[in-house]
């Protein structure tokens, strides 16, 4: 058995460094898996197995980190020890900030001390979506609060979207993107959801990579999410594009799943399958 680890460790580093050489960094959000917010030990064992299939780093929601607020140290140095690289800390959640349509500055202003203690390299905030261009000006100002926030912790700031985001000709989106500071607010584009809300996905890609810092990369099939790879996604034109491009970023793999279930390796064991096919 220990034979079998090492060997599978091993080949997951000559993965990790062949990832590295191409500037294209593979990671997972552990969604995947069901992870109790209380027990930090059970974050670990996801992150164990994301490290055994390959990947190089990981995001995680902050809920996963608020029980080691008092732990830091400890926390810091067994994040440290897994092998992956800390991509993110991501905060979802069901309701927004009213006036910036984005988590509520003291929310995020807690987030990003643990976050950015346990080695974070982003604050990642996803919205609420907006209906007016003044709506949207309050946006654009929260995420550059948000973003000095984060830069005081060391890590950068990313605007993950939703599939509202592109709805309209991707009217919102292409607002956050003319009207941010390229320098303060980076974007982690959830692709799928993109994809969903109706974009050509490569060619947005082609025009906006150099705002892009990370993809979320998701796969449907008759609208529900199926392993990466297996539906009807254009992954193979977005691959041909980032590497056109030159496009340097992580390219994560995120398989929750619409009724809340946990599929795991069942489903990310494909997903980077795929990925590797598309980027090896």
């Amino acid at each position: 058995m220990i034979a079998r680890r090492a060997f599978v460790m091993g080949l997951a580093s000559s993965y990790l460094l062949a990832d590295s050489m191409r500037g294209i960094s593979l990671g997972c959000q552990t969604n995947a898996w069901p992870v109790d917010p209380a027990r930090f030990d059970t974050l670990l064992t996801v992150m164990g197995k994301i490290r055994e299939l390959g990947f190089a780093g990981f995001e995680t929601g902050f809920r996963n980190l608020e029980s080691q607020a008092e732990n830091i140290e400890a926390a810091r140095q067994k994040i440290a020890s897994s092998g992956l690289q800390f991509f993110g800390v991501h905060i979802f959640l069901s309701q927004y900030d009213e006036a910036t349509h984005i988590a509520p500055a003291e929310l995020y202003e807690k987030v990003c001390q643990t976050g950015g203690a346990l080695g974070a390299q982003r604050l990642i905030l996803s919205g609420a979506p907006v209906s007016s261009g003044d709506e949207l000006a309050r946006k654009v100002a929260g995420l550059h609060q948000a973003a000095v926030s984060a830069k005081k912790r060391g890590m950068k700031l990313a605007y993950h979207n939703h599939n509202k985001e592109f709805s309209n000709s991707a009217w919102e989106f292409q607002g956050l993107l003319r009207l941010t500071d390229p320098s303060e607010v980076g974007f982690l584009l959830d692709a799928g959801h993109a994809f969903q809300g109706g974009a050509d996905v490569p060619a947005f890609l082609e025009e906006n990579h150099r705002r892009i810092s990370g993809l979320h990369l998701r796969d449907f099939r008759d609208g529900r999410q199926v392993p990466l790879g297996s539906g009807d996604f254009p992954l193979a034109q977005v691959a041909v594009v980032l590497k056109k491009t030159g496009w340097r970023g992580w390219v994560l793999a995120e398989e929750e799943r619409e009724d809340g279930s946990k599929p795991g390796e069942h489903a990310v064991a494909p997903a980077i399958a795929a990925l590797r096919e598309q980027f090896g």
